[in-house]
């Protein structure tokens, strides 16, 4: 039997809304023994693309491209992609336009704010609609502080429609890197896109120490000054 690796597919850098820079990111996860990491920045792939060639030939980890793409139902992950996905499709478009370049199709956290019928405004999970679209996979195990009922809920759906189970810890400060990863059979990126396509992943989740909570907490606070700012600035 094949070696299990483990891997971190929901990360964020500051190429986004993350604080860390790709390279911090590689050097975190390298000392943590992740095997394989997926950079997955708001709406463009540039973090993942530093992250890779910071990694260069190094053994390990590897980088995947991908991306967190803000699709109007809700923000899809996108894997093994080649460019970057367009923001503001359906959530169907999306998901076929990470298809069409072979890519992998990941509903992360589809419980948390999903979209609702009338509303105006950001939706953050697909909800529902990660069971009836043709998603790969579902985050059933996202690290973010406050997601135990948002994850017992997607565990409940992608187990009624047996779809593959991933974590991910949806990382945007060094600390919490690692906190929910993706467990498989192999220690490769290609290892790991097998296990998906064949539906042979498991999602695991670690507690936090106390330390990286209260980063968390001011990481909380300074992204919401900074949406603030953006609003009252009309950027």
């Amino acid at each position: 039997m094949a070696e299990a690796g483990r891997a971190d597919l929901h990360l964020h850098t500051r190429l986004s809304d993350g604080w860390p820079t790709p390279a911090e990111v590689v050097e975190r996860a390298a000392e943590l023994g992740l095997d394989v990491i997926a950079i997955t920045d708001h709406d463009t792939i540039e973090g993942a693309l530093e992250a890779r060639a910071y990694v260069g030939r190094r053994r390990t980890p590897k980088v995947i491209i991908g991306e967190e793409v803000s699709s109007r139902d809700g923000h899809i992950v996108g894997l093994f992609l080649e460019k970057g996905v367009r923001p503001g499709l359906s959530a169907q478009a999306t998901v076929r336009a990470i298809h069409n370049q072979g890519g992998l199709a990941i509903a992360v956290h589809p419980f948390w704010d999903p979209a609702k019928p009338g509303r105006v405004g950001t939706a953050h999970g697909v909800g529902w609609l990660a069971a009836e679209l043709e998603f790969d996979a579902i985050e059933v195990e996202n690290s973010t502080p406050g997601f135990y009922l948002y994850n017992q809920m997607a565990h409940r759906l992608a187990f009624d429609s047996g779809r593959p189970q991933v974590g991910g810890s949806d990382a945007h400060i060094l600390s919490a890197i690692g906190k929910a990863h993706t467990v498989f059979a192999g220690r490769t990126a290609l290892a790991l896109e097998r296990a998906l396509e064949a539906g042979k992943t498991r999602a695991a989740r670690e507690r936090y120490e106390a330390q990286a909570l209260l980063e968390y907490a001011a990481w909380g606070w300074d992204f919401r000054r900074k949406r603030r700012l953006a609003q009252a600035t009309g950027q």
